[in-house]
């Protein structure tokens, strides 16, 4: 029986809600706090959920909620700048029953996963951005920026890229690592690519990468990621007016084949850029009853794909810490076991991944010579050649046990039995 009662969640994104609602299935009580207005739901593009994030869904009863808004991804097509095909993988993986990735709107996902946690009595509070937290002889005291308060036993860290909870944890924690890459996205009209629905095409451009996928309804999502050496400094992006930065965009795009600048032209609102950040070590996850979860631990590049599906995994992993394990900093040590080595060797894969959007021109030859033989490979090996990330397996009805105890030596004028 759980011994925690009661957790205090900070950050309504994803993980928040999720981890709620997989508490709930452990019968602990939850109330997420989230920096934003529930105005904020707008922001974000569009994102693919991986086999093994729509299989830790499924276990809370949520994979027909991302389905409702979804749209299935089966493929990867990439091309290079020129047109020419370069190979083909499955799209968010493949599960051991079939199963394939979907992709939809983030701002749909956070809307209805908020909504239906809160269908489920679980309690969520808008305009709460956290200023500090410590443990108390009651469990941990919880302030936020407008002054009011809150107690629980533990702290849950949900709180994305700029995790105010990794800092209280560890004031010491290293920054996030910027990648050199930019993000930004649209929905297209009109544009017919000669593709069909729900396979997303990959291009490395010249001078920028970029991807567009048919939506089933015939309109065109598409993201992009212009390669920016030397991080931007605060304000830098945001001082880029709109019509900036889809001139710039044009000319990244101009010198590929393609429908990159078609797409361009007919998408209504740009997203203006951001920075792309990952965390490849963040050395201490949990203290004094906060833990840190989802991108606030673990940020990956979103070359990985896996950034959503990683967080909808600890929110069930944990929730089974949680249930089984009574005291609970054992079982946030707990937890770091079991999930460490994997979103680690995940976002190596990510930065991998990332690193071959944004190349010279010789490296660049390079690639496209390695990438065929590389593809090729991975096709002949099939779905097992990545089991180890898409068939993730969580057994929700397993008990989990926390690690034994190291021994303490203690020497014989001490009293100890048994010694030499």
């Amino acid at each position: 029986m759980a011994s925690t009662r009661k957790a205090l969640v900070v950050g309504g994104g994803i993980a928040g809600p999720v981890t709620a609602m997989a508490l709930a299935k452990a019968g602990i009580d939850s109330t997420v706090y989230e920096a934003y207005d529930r105005t904020a739901d707008g922001i974000g593009s569009f994102l693919t959920l991986a086999v093994n994030g729509l299989d830790a869904l499924h276990l809370l009863g949520l994979r027909e909620l991302v389905a409702r808004h979804g749209f299935d991804t089966p493929r990867i097509v990439f091309r290079t700048g020129t047109g020419r095909r370069l190979g083909s993988l499955p799209m968010g993986g493949q599960g051991a029953d079939g199963g394939i990735g979907q992709t939809l709107r983030r701002a749909d996902l956070y809307r209805e996963l908020r909504d239906e946690a809160v269908r489920r009595g679980v309690r969520v509070e808008y305009g709460k951005r956290l200023a500090y937290a410590q443990r108390t002889e009651q469990g941990v005291v919880a302030r936020f920026e407008d002054g009011s308060e809150a107690l629980g036993d533990v702290l849950i860290g949900a709180d994305g890229l700029r995790s105010v909870t990794r800092r209280l944890i560890d004031p010491g924690a290293p920054a996030g690592r910027y990648v050199g890459l930019l993000n930004t996205g649209g929905h297209a009209e009109g544009v017919d690519t000669g593709t069909e629905p729900g396979t997303m095409t990959m291009v490395f451009g010249k001078r920028c990468f970029f991807a567009h996928v048919r939506h089933p309804n015939g309109q065109v999502w598409w993201f992009a990621n212009p390669p920016r050496p030397v991080e931007p400094a605060p304000g830098e992006l945001a001082a880029i007016t709109p019509e900036q930065w889809r001139a710039h965009l044009v000319e990244l795009l101009g010198v590929d084949r393609g429908p990159g600048l078609e797409l361009i032209a007919a998408t209504p609102e740009i997203a203006p850029p951001w920075a792309t950040y990952d965390y490849p070590i963040t050395p201490i996850w949990h203290h004094d009853r906060m833990l840190v979860i989802g991108d606030a631990a673990h940020a990956t590049s979103p070359a990985s794909g896996q950034g959503a599906s990683m967080a909808c995994e600890d929110a069930v992993v944990l929730a089974r810490c949680l249930r089984d394990v009574p005291d609970p900093d054992d079982a946030f040590a707990t937890f770091e076991r079991l999930r460490r080595d994997r979103v680690e060797r995940i976002v190596a894969v990510g930065k991998r991944n990332g690193e071959q959007k944004a190349v010279g021109p010789v490296a660049r030859v390079a690639r496209d010579l390695v990438l065929p033989l590389v593809f090729r490979r991975m096709a002949r090996t099939g779905p097992d050649s990545d089991a180890w990330m898409y068939r993730y397996s969580i057994d929700w009805a397993a008990p989990v046990a926390a690690p034994a105890p190291a021994p303490v030596a203690v020497t014989r004028d001490a009293g100890t039995v048994g010694g030499r």
